[in-house]
């Protein structure tokens, strides 16, 4: 990119020179002029002076996507222009994309400082009017790789530039334009945290607390800048509002919150031959905001946002508790699979409690509260302990030599070898030694069908009754992106860095077919909606781009922020090369080769890293920190001064 600036730059040289010292029009790509401005160019950016003070400036684009970027209230805001008429008002920043993703043309970053600027699309263009005495605009991909603040990203591994391409579409696509809580529903009764599920707002308008919000906060999470970190405070606090709103005060999160403020605390649903009904997600929104509000403070280590939200949390764990038999079997109805009846106890919403409950337990220790930190780690060892044991009081079908999906009200077991009932027990530690090893001697043994498209929900789908299928049909029985993220954490786990890939491969050459815009379910296309057509469900949808980016940055390039430390390191890039996350949160740089393995601290204050190598050589290598002394081993914690970098070589 910067050789063709370079050679632009000579090209328009003449243009500058006239241009600089009066207001002059200037246009390139989407940008079809600028008026009330002299244009000069610095570097590989131009550097915008109003001309008339007495005037804004006013710039023109060719009409597609574009965002505000701003900041009030102590935080910041995305502000998308979605629709023909749209206006926004922002006070920062300002980016102007192509319509098409894989335009050759570039996208425009205008940043001003002490203004404001507003963008508007009509039919025909999007014009940028700033109040500002001077702005900047540096020129980008047609979707960034960057964050919203132009923190660059560059993957220089195996199929890097494929994985970033993708990353930038989907960032750029669906994950930021999906925030309306200032624009769509700035006058709905609950606006802050608004995210939507679907960008096409015509089939689904409403916001998901229960399932969505998981995997919207985990993408965002991990992409990690101060925006989308806000983003996901507003979305953990949107939540803890619907749950204190519950109209029967048991502080249920709700199934979803619509435009005009209804809110579905209980949802149920029949069997496609009504001889079974079942709840829709009467647990799931309180056992997931238990990990997304560790997840954030881990991100943020802001305990006194967490001791502000403790009692929020535990309304939240006492609603899943009241969902609990005095064996500590959690009878959740359906968890995740919306259109399967699964109307008792279910084994993946066993391991999430008991995982969950020991992360309230963690963040009760935290803020020093020893007493409530007991009481939910007691909880977690129950749940843990119910779920390991064998069927007809726990999950584990010992003659199968698998986890059973779930078990209904009349005792029933159900199970089509559901790949999160048994991946979920082994990768959070609850299964039995031998029970772990069956259970990787199940997925491995049904890898092709697991695999078919990241990550498919179970092996027998033909074998579903229509007492097992909800009467919206079978679109569960697919794959979706919540499976995937739970199994590419499995194969994380399993140091399985070629499979990561893999799936990571598969999402983004599908992606790559349609701008970038992904459907609901995918892989459909075998046994039912035998239709020719690969996608189901909702278009536009959240759910594959989130997971995306979750997988690969904090799964594949292993970029987690921890409680403990400022960033954790645990790459299984399945090859030689180096990676780059410029983004605040992050800023650092690795690189692998035959030498060893580097780390280096790109910001300009010392930071703590954990770094686990063990993801690295198929696991077998062990690493020596250079110039520290100790035994050889892949786990280490360093501190990194400004600038500073580690280096580690392979030892014995």
């Amino acid at each position: 990119m910067k050789t063709f600036i370079r050679i632009w730059l000579l090209v328009a040289a003449a243009t500058f020179a006239h241009a600089q010292g009066k207001a002059a029009g200037f246009a390139e790509g989407i940008l079809q002029s600028v008026e009330n401005a002299r244009v000069h160019a610095v570097g590989d950016a131009l550097e915008l002076e109003r001309a008339d003070r007495g005037a804004p400036m006013k710039l023109t684009f060719r009409q597609g996507p574009a965002l505000g970027i701003d900041y009030k209230d102590n935080q910041w805001w995305v502000l998308p222009v979605s629709a023909v008429g749209a206006q926004v008002q922002a006070n920062r920043a300002v980016w102007v994309l192509p319509e098409d993703a894989t335009s050759p043309m570039h996208a425009w970053h205008v940043e001003f400082e002490n203004g404001e600027a507003s963008a508007a699309e009509t039919e025909t263009a999007l014009t940028l009017t700033i109040d500002a005495s001077h702005a900047r605009l540096a020129r980008a991909e047609a979707r960034p790789h960057s964050d919203p603040f132009g923190h660059r990203f560059a993957f220089a591994i195996a199929g890097g530039k494929e994985l970033e391409n993708a990353l930038a579409g989907f960032y750029w696509g669906t994950i930021l334009p999906s925030v309306v809580e200032r624009t769509m529903a700035a006058k709905f009764p609950y606006s802050s945290g608004y995210v939507l599920s679907t960008l096409n707002v015509k089939a689904y308008a409403g916001s998901y607390p229960a399932v969505d919000h998981e995997f919207q906060i985990k993408g965002r999470l991990a992409m990690g800048s101060e925006l989308d970190l806000d983003v996901v405070r507003r979305m953990i606090e949107l939540q803890f509002q619907l749950m204190n709103d519950d109209p029967e005060h048991l502080y249920r999160a709700p199934c979803s919150v619509q435009p005009d403020g209804r809110r579905e605390y209980h949802v149920r649903r029949s069997s496609q031959d009504n001889q079974v009904n079942a709840a829709m997600f009467p647990v799931t929104g309180n056992i997931e905001v238990l990990e997304e509000a560790w997840r954030y403070f881990q991100a943020r280590k802001d305990a006194a946002w967490l001791r502000a939200h403790i009692e929020d949390l535990e309304h939240a764990a006492g609603w899943v508790l009241a969902n609990t038999d005095q064996y500590g079997r959690v009878w959740g109805d359906v968890y995740y699979e919306d259109q399967v009846m699964k109307d008792g106890r279910a084994t993946q919403a066993q391991a999430f409690a008991a995982r969950n409950f020991g992360l309230l337990a963690a963040m009760e220790k935290a803020l020093g509260r020893q007493t409530e930190a007991e009481r939910y780690a007691a909880h977690a060892r129950q749940m843990a302990s119910a779920l390991a044991e064998p069927l007809p009081m726990g999950y584990w079908d010992a003659k199968a030599e698998r986890f059973v999906d779930w078990v209904d009200r009349d005792s029933m077991a159900h199970d089509h070898i559901h790949l999160l009932a048994n991946a979920l027990p082994v990768l959070f530690g609850y299964a039995t030694a031998d029970e772990s090893a069956a259970v990787r001697r199940t997925i491995a043994a049904h890898d092709a069908e697991f695999e078919r498209f990241p990550s498919f929900l179970a092996v027998d789908i033909a074998a579903y009754t229509r007492s097992e299928i909800g009467s919206g049909g079978p679109y569960d029985l697919s794959a979706a992106g919540r499976y995937w993220y739970w199994d590419a954490a499995f194969r994380q786990e399993e140091k399985q860095g070629s499979v990561l890939l893999a799936q990571l491969k598969a999402v983004a050459v599908e992606g790559a077919k349609s701008d970038y815009l992904m459907g609901e379910r995918y892989d459909m296309d075998h046994v039912y909606y035998v239709d020719g057509k690969n996608a189901h469900g909702a278009e536009k949808y959240y759910e594959y781009p989130n997971v995306y980016a979750a997988v690969l940055i904090a799964k594949y390039l292993g970029l987690t922020m921890q409680a403990d430390a400022d960033v954790a390191v645990a790459p299984q890039i399945a090859a030689y090369g180096s990676v780059e996350m410029g983004t605040s949160q992050y800023a650092l740089r690795y690189s692998y080769d035959e030498h060893g393995f580097v780390l280096k601290n790109l910001t300009e204050k010392p930071r703590r890293f954990e770094v686990d190598l063990s993801g690295l050589g198929a696991g077998a290598a062990r690493w020596r920190l250079q110039g520290a002394a100790g035994d050889a081993g892949t786990r280490f914690v360093v501190t990194l001064p400004a600038q500073g970098e580690a280096r580690w070589v392979a030892g014995q």
